[in-house]
């Protein structure tokens, strides 16, 4: 059996909401207190209340822009007392102008050795193709004689063809002569 009982537990039993017009009662009574409690401290410490009542204003007008940037809203006690933090980076936004576009840009290892591979694959092709290189000679050696084979072929051809003419003219003269 759950713990109280049959019906369930407490959690949902009186439940309360608050409605929206009582939000808003609570919402005003919060700001009067606010500025009671301001008019108050006015009186006694005028001076440094107006001071971080400054500092919490977005921007007066009077600062650059990149002033407002590159400063940070102070919290806590950072805004009562200056501290450099030598560990704290701040992070600055470079404009467009600000860019650098003639430098060279560092390559990764990866990147340069990819280029260097490019290259040096580029100059073998280059050197194969004058012939220069163990591959390109022993490639156009065996072409020469590739050629030289299919030239003595092309020739024996050429020879049995003849013989076969003279051989066939010979029949022939034979026969015309046998015939007369």
């Amino acid at each position: 059996m759950p713990k109280g009982g049959k019906k369930g537990g407490h959690k949902g039993r009186a439940r309360m909401y608050t409605s929206p017009e009582e939000i808003d009662a609570q919402m005003k009574a919060e700001k009067e207190r606010k500025q009671h409690e301001q008019e108050e401290g006015d009186g006694h410490d005028g001076a440094a209340q107006n001071d971080l009542a400054e500092d919490k204003l977005p921007g007066s007008g009077s600062e650059d822009s990149d002033d407002e940037s590159s400063e940070r809203k102070r919290t806590g006690v950072e805004g009562l007392i200056e501290i450099e933090n030598p560990n704290r980076v701040s992070q600055k936004s470079k404009k467009v102008t600000q860019i650098e576009l003639d430098e060279p840009k560092q390559l990764s290892r990866r990147e340069r050795e990819e280029i260097e591979k490019q290259k040096a694959k580029e100059r073998y092709m280059k050197m194969h193709l004058a012939g220069k290189t163990d591959q390109a000679k022993s490639d156009l050696a065996r072409l020469a004689i590739i050629r030289k084979q299919r030239e003595e072929a092309a020739r024996k051809k050429e020879e049995e063809k003849k013989a076969k003419e003279a051989a066939a003219a010979a029949a022939r003269g034979v026969n015309s002569l046998s015939l007369k």
